[in-house]
């Protein structure tokens, strides 16, 4: 996973930080800290610290004002506490710092791991062929399935959540999330979400949810045969299955997407070539992994649609605000605008 120098306005006090990794750390090496940044990302900020041959990641909420129950530090640490036993690829988590004189933040510390992170190309040396782009789309199912099986109940998550009435919680309150950051009209989204409160699934099924499941945060092998990492546990919960099914769906681009949708955020992911599953190719071996109903997918890839256009409007009302100055959000509203169209076309 590649990192780049931290950006200026997100650098954090390497002096008081190698102090406090001295007292947490007792076969720390000796040497100067050094701080970079994973580039990757438009939330929660992460950081990779390295000390000779001792690395550690770094995890901390953005800079400025953020939503309500967004960016919650401590939840994320627990989360990766509970799951770490029950799946490999979750990174072990170190410790949890609640003082925010260290970084200005609380944060928390977890493992490095170091493995292959695919986006929006192949590393040079490796083969692009339809074999492999097969190989990869039947882990990204199979590690989903895998995660859905996990028995929440016997991990301390069961007394963090609440599984009753989750999408009916979660339609109406990204609905409530979409309003508050408004910054224009769009003329989809009134018959968008009348829709989407009145054709809420009655799905009682509960398993954890990553609820951020896509290609980029994922770690493979040197030679694709593995996930070995699964990053971004911030939306994680436990709540209906199909919901993550939907969210990964939304991630999971076809060559024959809107180019606005492909092209929003620079590039477009790899999914688009040739080899890679298609959406229905993921959902159909997803429904056989896990014996589920998959026929309601529509709804909830409509919801997944709609949610990640709220995210991008969260983020690009903080942008028009001043909360942030981070030029890559200057162009979040077209994204918006896309989504929220995308959504619509779902529904049928």
């Amino acid at each position: 996973m590649d990192t780049m120098q931290v950006r200026a306005s997100e650098r954090i006090d390497a002096q008081r930080l190698h102090a406090f990794l001295k007292t947490q750390f007792l076969d720390l090496p000796e040497g100067k800290l050094e701080i970079t940044q994973f580039s990757a990302g438009h939330s929660n900020l992460t950081y990779c610290l390295k000390i000779g041959d001792f690395e550690v990641v770094l995890r901390r909420p953005p800079l400025g004002p953020v939503a309500k129950k967004a960016h919650d530090m401590k939840r994320e640490f627990t989360i990766l506490s509970a799951l770490q036993p029950f799946l490999a690829m979750v990174p072990t988590p170190y410790v949890y710092v609640s003082d925010d004189a260290i970084i200005g933040s609380d944060f928390f510390l977890m493992e490095r791991k170091k493995g292959i992170v695919l986006d929006t190309r192949f590393p040079v040396g490796t083969e692009n062929t339809e074999e492999l782009a097969r190989q990869l789309s039947e882990k990204m199912v199979d590690s989903l399935v895998a995660l859905h099986a996990i028995p929440y109940a016997e991990t301390s998550l069961k007394d963090m959540v609440k599984p009753e009435g989750f999408m009916q919680r979660q339609v109406h309150g990204w609905i409530e999330r979409y309003d508050k950051a408004k910054t224009a009209q769009f003329a989809e989204v009134e018959a968008l979400t009348a829709w989407l409160k009145e054709n809420v699934p009655t799905n009682a099924e509960a398993t954890i949810i990553h609820y951020d499941y896509k290609l980029n945060n994922a770690m493979f092998s040197e030679d694709y045969t593995k996930m070995i990492g699964l990053f971004d546990w911030e939306m994680t919960t436990v709540g209906d299955p199909l919901a993550d099914l939907g969210v990964a769906m939304s991630y999971w681009m076809h060559a024959d997407d809107p180019k606005m949708l492909l092209y929003a955020l620079g590039e477009p992911p790899i999914t688009i070539l040739p080899g890679f599953y298609s959406r229905q190719e993921f959902i159909t071996r997803y429904a056989e992994k896990s014996g589920r109903d998959v026929s309601s997918i529509n709804y909830y890839m409509t919801f997944a649609y709609f949610k990640l256009a709220v995210i991008c409007q969260q983020i690009y009302y903080r942008y028009v605000k001043g909360q942030t100055q981070d030029d890559r959000f200057a162009q979040m509203d077209k994204m918006v605008a896309a989504l929220i169209k995308q959504a619509s076309k779902a529904i049928n």
